[in-house]
Formats: C-alpha cells, sequence, structure tokens
C-alpha cells in the first residue's frame, strides 16, 4: 500500500507517541490527538517525535491536536492507543464526524473491545464504518519523553480481526507497508480471547504491588515475574485457553505466543520470559497503573463473565479480580465488560460469533431478507 495512508493515532501515551512517530518516519500523514492538551503542548509547538531503539530517527507529524474532529477528519485509518477503559467514551466522541469508509484498529482491543465500539458507532450512525482490534500492541516500547519513544521490540506476529469480518482483509492489507506483522484471524472473538495482557498485566502489577508503590526500581517481566507468579500466571492462562475452547476459538498458550512473537524458545513460561529480549530493560510502573484500572475490567472481567454465563470456573482469574477490588476499592465487575454490557447475555455459541462477524445476531426477518 502506498504512503498516501492517511493515519490518526489516538492517544499520546506509550504506544502512541511511538506508533505515531514510527509512521511519521517512514513517510505517512499522521494527526496524533490527545484528551488532556497539556501532555501534547511540546508537540504542538515542534510537531516532531524522535524515536531509537529498534528503529531510530525522527518522523514530523502532520497535526496535533485534542480537537477530535480534526484529528480524524479526512484520515483513512484510526489507530487507536489509548487504554480500553476509554474506548466507550471514545466511540461516543467519534461518531458524528466519521465519515462512510473509515477503518478504526484498537492497538489493542483487550477482551471484546471491537464489540463495544462498533455497538456504540452503530447506535448514534448507519457510516460504513470498520472497526478492527489487534490481539495485542505491536511493540514492547515506553514514552521517554512528550517527544520521543523507545521501540524495544516489534512482535514478529499481531493477530488481527475486524467487524464486520468479511472486511478484515481489507484493513491488513492498508496496513500492511507499515506494519506486515498483522495477520488475519476468522473473527474478534479469536482476537479476544487471545488477550496475552490478561495474563501479562494485572496478577504481576498485583503481586508485586508492595515493591511498586515502594518506588522500588525493577524490571517489570524479567525480575517481577518470578517461578511462583509464573506458575501462578499459567493457572491464568489455562483458563483463559478453557473459554477458547467451549467458544471454538484457536487458542495459543501464553508461553507459545511469546516464542511466535519475539523467536525465543523456553521450556516453561518463566524461562521463556527470562529468554525475551523484547523484556529487557523494561521497568515496573511508579504505581497501580493501566495493568490494573484497565486489564481488571476489560480484559479479566469478559473473561470471567463469559466463563460464568457457560458454567465455567476461573478461579485463578477470578482471585485476581477480586484482589484488585479489594486493594483498589473499586467494584471492577459493576465497571467492567461484562455479557450483560456487550450485548451476549442469553446467546450461543454460534450467535457470540454471529454477532462478532456482523455486529448483530441475523433474526429471522434479517434472514429472510439476506435470501
Amino acid at each position: 500500500m502506498a504512503k498516501d495512508v492517511r493515519y490518526a493515532i489516538i492517544g499520546a501515551g506509550n504506544g502512541g507517541v511511538a506508533m505515531a512517530g514510527y509512521l511519521a518516519l517512514i513517510g505517512y500523514s499522521v494527526n496524533l490527538y490527545n484528551r488532556t492538551l497539556d501532555n501534547i503542548l511540546s508537540l504542538i509547538k515542534d510537531p516532531r517525535i524522535k524515536v531509537t531503539g529498534e528503529t531510530n530517527g525522527e518522523g514530523r507529524l502532520n497535526l496535533v491536536t485534542n480537537d477530535i474532529e480534526q484529528a480524524i477528519r479526512d484520515v483513512d485509518i484510526i489507530m487507536v492507543t489509548i487504554p480500553a477503559t476509554g474506548h466507550y467514551q471514545l466511540a461516543q466522541l467519534m461518531a458524528p464526524y466519521l465519515k462512510d469508509g473509515q477503518i478504526i484498529v484498537l492497538n489493542p482491543g483487550r477482551t471484546c473491545g471491537a464489540l463495544e465500539v462498533y455497538s456504540t458507532i452503530k447506535r448514534t450512525t448507519d457510516k460504513d464504518i470498520v472497526v478492527a482490534e489487534a490481539q495485542t500492541f505491536v511493540y514492547a516500547c515506553r514514552k521517554t519523553s512528550q517527544t520521543s519513544a523507545h521501540i524495544f521490540k516489534s512482535k514478529r506476529e499481531v493477530k488481527l480481526s475486524a467487524i464486520p469480518s468479511v472486511r478484515t482483509d481489507d484493513v491488513i492489507d492498508m496496513l500492511k507497508d507499515a506494519y506486515p506483522q498483522f495477520v488475519p484471524v476468522k473473527d474478534v472473538i479469536e482476537t479476544s480471547i487471545n488477550n496475552y495482557g490478561a495474563i501479562f498485566h494485572p496478577a504481576p502489577t498485583l503481586l508485586n504491588c508492595g515493591h511498586i508503590e515502594r518506588g522500588a526500581p525493577f524490571e517489570y517481566y524479567t525480575e517481577g515475574i518470578t517461578p511462583s507468579i509464573s506458575n501462578f500466571l499459567e493457572k491464568m492462562d489455562a483458563e483463559r485457553m478453557k473459554i477458547g475452547l467451549l467458544l471454538n476459538v484457536d487458542t495459543v498458550s501464553a508461553k507459545d505466543w511469546l516464542e511466535d512473537s519475539y523467536g525465543i524458545k523456553g521450556e516453561s513460561l518463566y524461562e521463556t520470559v527470562q529468554k525475551n529480549p523484547g523484556y529487557k530493560g523494561l521497568q515496573a510502573p511508579k504505581g497501580l497503573n493501566r495493568y490494573i484500572y484497565e486489564d481488571v475490567p476489560c480484559s479479566l472481567v469478559p473473561l470471567s463473565s463469559i466463563a460464568k454465563e457457560f458454567n465455567i470456573e476461573t478461579p485463578a482469574i477470578d482471585s485476581i479480580i477480586w484482589l484488585a477490588c479489594l486493594i483498589t476499592g473499586r467494584d471492577f465487575y459493576e465497571e467492567g465488560r461484562t455479557v450483560e454490557r456487550l450485548g451476549l447475555k442469553g446467546l450461543t455459541v454460534e450467535q457470540i460469533h454471529e454477532f462478532a462477524r456482523n455486529g448483530k445476531v441475523l433474526t429471522n426477518a434479517d434472514e429472510e431478507v439476506a435470501s
């Protein structure tokens, strides 16, 4: 695909600044949006992002703004990098200004993000919009200042699907010049269940929260995931895969995913994490950040809720949700993406996939019209 594809990046955090800088560096027109003006004042003054690490150079942005209408006007692809907790509000904010043919990509969607965003937009507009979600973020990266980012490592493969699913290949084709790592899967249920942030984010953060709140520096993955914590993550991962099996999804274990994404081999999840060059140097957060406030309600709660809908027990996943609720004083079950909130309550497995493919469950009348 030629460099005439126009991008809007939504969110000027770690991923957003890295993605905007990279795309601008390799020759694309890039608009960058951030809700909080103070965080982008430096880039408004001088719209250049320095990228270091796996890729080195400087990219000049086309536009930096906190006006969503300006940010998405006339762009082809809207790359969303904000926390999943903001997806619903962002969908409401964008809906009046979207145009036919625009593509929204959630980077990542966490669990059922595309379903939430697509349904929200379709409640207010009948525009021909595609909403896709990546199973994970394409980089291991960190923002080093308001105008710079460091890309530690790009993943070799990232699964992606769209609603409607017949448009998935179109999205892949639009992205392939910039991101050949994206590969299609059958629908967004597969990208949602294969959400590895659910495994690698909340539990290590909570189980290391004493170090994190003291401000003790440590590498999040290589030092924060000890052998015993890794054993617990494997139990969570087994529950995730059990849900995937029920939903007829091709699931990949967290260990195998690390091997596929980074080209490494290990005898256990712990060994694979320790050998991963993409995790070297990635420091722990300085507080209970989005790994709790995003990944618990938007990754673990939907997994737990879907499991309960089909009478599957998930004690490891549930223990982390409840621990997060007790430590933070928040009710993440109330805040999170439950089957009721996602419109999946009472649906069969077949109907869930139909909803993921089409954005709705076809009624008898719809089926008669289609025939």
